[in-house]
């Protein structure tokens, strides 16, 4: 054995050296003191690669803006155009019901108007604003407005009994809520 692997006391009973650390060791890895260790930086292939992802993303966002304000008003023209196509049909009855306005036969025309009006109840219905003017039923502050508080006896007080104006549409979604008058509680 040689003295350097000797482990045990040396031969005149002093203790063993230390053995000395190779010389191509590399240094401790421990940081330094007041230093904080920090992680592992990434490859710089990897951050290039996200920062490529972020820029596509953020582009395509801006693409996906600039369309929709292209299509918006576009989109906006079409429902105004089916909208209005919707009702040439009541202003051709219309004009042909003024057009038979010099007739004998006063009731003609009144039906005749009538029937245009129908007709335009039906478009708006087909629009989904169907027409609302029940009587007899409880009043609703999402359906109904009141514009007139009546007597009325046999009648439950907040009963709808008089439709003023109908309303059109349904709760949440109304172009306008029926003018009603409500009947009160009697006195």
């Amino acid at each position: 054995m040689s003295d350097q692997e000797q482990t045990g006391p040396a031969e005149d009973g002093s203790p063993p050296e230390p053995e000395q650390a190779p010389a191509h060791r590399d240094p401790p890895s421990a940081p330094a003191s007041g230093q904080q260790e920090r992680p592992p930086a990434p490859a710089v292939p990897e951050v290039e690669e996200l920062e490529d992802r972020w820029r596509r993303a953020l582009a395509d966002l801006d693409n996906l803006r600039k369309r929709y304000a292209r299509e918006l008003p576009r989109e906006r023209e079409a429902e105004r155009s089916r909208v209005a196509a919707a009702f040439l049909p009541v202003v051709d009855n219309l004009e042909l019901a003024l057009a038979h306005a010099g007739a004998d036969d006063p009731g003609a025309i009144v039906s005749g108007v009538r029937a245009v009006r129908d007709q335009a109840v039906e478009v708006l219905r087909s629009l989904g604003y169907p027409r609302h003017e029940e009587t007899g039923v409880p009043f609703d502050p999402e359906r109904h407005e009141v514009v007139s508080v009546v007597a009325e006896p046999d009648t439950a007080p907040g009963t709808v009994v008089r439709v003023l104006r109908p309303g059109y549409g349904e709760p949440g979604r109304q172009l306008r809520p029926a003018a009603v008058a409500v009947s009160r509680k009697q006195e």
